[in-house]
């Protein structure tokens, strides 16, 4: 992230894109997609450049933070971002929950 920029703008951005605090990268790309469609001054739906220009800062602000974020690839983390395979690890030898049993 450009050492100049602040929570507040990161926050700002994600409002501008209508994002939570917690997004993929394909949602974010998605949204992005999305937002130059309706508002780019050539092709857009409602030709907004003050609006696109506003999109276009926000999507620096993220792309700066994600580019620059270190991800966690921690069994923990693994398993908080897929909880189906935490499930499929904590019961697939219980007999009566998994496939470990008398069948």
């Amino acid at each position: 992230m450009e050492m100049d920029t602040t929570y507040d703008e990161l926050r700002a951005a994600l409002e501008v894109f209508g994002l939570s605090e917690q997004a993929t990268l394909a949602e974010i790309k998605q949204r992005h997609r999305q937002l130059a469609k309706r508002y780019h001054p050539d092709h857009g739906e409602n030709r907004n450049p003050a609006m696109m220009r506003r999109i276009n800062q926000a999507h620096r602000i993220i792309s700066n933070y994600v580019d620059n974020y270190s991800f966690s690839f921690s069994e923990a983390e693994f398993y908080r971002q897929n909880p189906e395979a935490r499930l499929h690890r904590q019961f697939d030898g219980d007999p009566v929950w998994g496939h470990g049993g008398g069948q």
